[in-house]
């Protein structure tokens, strides 16, 4: 997507439960086998055990207002997406969301493309402010709760764990002439330069698998069972297919992002990229080496004490980065997602420079290079 009118994300937030499943007790209780820890590297899990997945999301969505010192009225547009079950059958968890916010004016989207699904309802938050001057102010949520009987967080797929948690991006344009007002702030902000996705369809069978269509959820058994599928696919194309696939399309996408943003993918101000939290197995075989491809800037897996959010993981990375002092002011930072289908998304984004409250896509003027970006750690901030 080409950014014509500068975006902003004002506030970014991951707000996960306070309870956690660590792995040593998962394995204590029998829903991991010891031989599987390895795989994904991961510490723990966060476990809603009474919140469900919009209320969540009504919370980090608030946590972001409340940053940014801006009230539910001012948003124009909330998209909230999601990736598994959000409580009721037959109804809109994004209206929820505006509902329980407050942001009652806003129109409410939602966004179903599996775990891509914060990244094409950011995608979509943009293409709107993109399109229609009149707006301004966009919320975008994420939110999912995967719970038993119908999910295994733990043994439900292959290498990958699923936390409980929601994310949220408050995004804001601005016209010309307005980037002075006192509601755009520096301080844990990013400047959104360019945001762009991809996608290989023919990967869609990685999660139907064999199966016939069903009449109705869970019509192929009580519990969501991804290792059946990825299974099936693996016996019909091999297991290096997927990943030939991520080295070929994960290094098009950052060049494409970055030739957007108007950067170099070898700028030193390009100071890391954040991966999607899937998992050490499917990091090192597939997208740590796509990374290095296109670029030489670090790959960074901030997943172990969230495992994989569902649709959160970009925006969670976007909170990271602020939250982690993972980039200094005037430093950019690619933040990837992926999802099944399968669908790639890259967002890249930089940090401005204080007292300087430059449109996106312009670099700040008179900053220096910033040193080197601290280490990762895999602290979340939890509201």
């Amino acid at each position: 997507m080409r950014l014509t009118r500068p975006l902003r994300i004002v506030a970014a937030r991951t707000v996960v439960p306070d309870t956690v499943e660590t792995v040593t007790e998962a394995v204590a209780r029998g829903a991991l086998a010891a031989e599987d820890v390895s795989a994904t590297g991961y510490r723990q899990l966060p476990v809603s055990e009474t919140e469900a997945a919009p209320e969540l999301a009504v919370r980090a969505a608030a946590a972001c207002l409340a940053a940014a010192g801006l009230d539910a009225g001012a948003v124009d547009l909330l998209v909230h997406a999601w990736t598994y079950h959000q409580g009721h059958d037959f109804w809109s968890p994004a209206h929820y969301v505006a509902h329980g916010l407050g942001a009652l004016r806003a129109t409410a989207l939602g966004i179903q493309q599996m775990c891509n699904g914060g990244a094409a309802a950011l995608e979509t938050a943009a293409a709107w402010l993109q399109a229609d001057p009149r707006l301004h102010t966009a919320v975008v949520t994420t939110a999912d709760r995967f719970c038993a009987p119908g999910f295994d967080r733990w043994r439900g797929d292959y290498g990958l764990w699923y936390g409980d948690g929601a994310t949220a991006a408050l995004l804001r344009s601005t016209l010309p002439g307005e980037a002075g007002r006192a509601d755009w702030t520096d301080e844990g902000s990013l400047d959104l330069l360019a945001l762009r996705s991809t996608t290989a369809a023919e990967l869609e069978t990685m999660h139907r698998g064999r199966d016939g269509f069903s009449r109705a959820p869970h019509a192929h058994g009580g519990t969501v069972d991804v290792r059946r599928t990825k299974k099936a696919f693996l016996e019909a194309n091999g297991k290096e297919s997927f990943a030939r696939t991520v080295r070929l399309r994960v290094p098009e996408l950052i060049r494409s992002s970055t030739a957007e943003a108007g950067i170099a993918a070898d700028d030193p101000g390009l100071r890391c990229v954040v991966l999607p939290r899937i998992g050490r197995t499917a990091l090192e075989s597939a997208y740590v080496p796509a990374v290095a491809l296109a670029t030489g800037a670090p790959a960074l897996d901030l997943g172990g004490l969230t495992g994989h959010l569902g649709a959160g993981d970009m925006l969670a990375g976007f909170a990271a980065l602020v939250d982690q002092k993972l980039i200094a002011p005037g430093e950019t930072a690619l933040v990837l997602s992926a999802g099944g289908g399968f669908t790639w998304s890259c967002a890249v984004v930089r940090r401005p420079a204080p007292a300087s409250p430059a449109p996106a896509g312009t670099a700040p003027a008179g900053t220096a290079p910033a040193g080197t970006a601290p280490a990762s750690t895999d602290r979340e901030a939890s509201l």
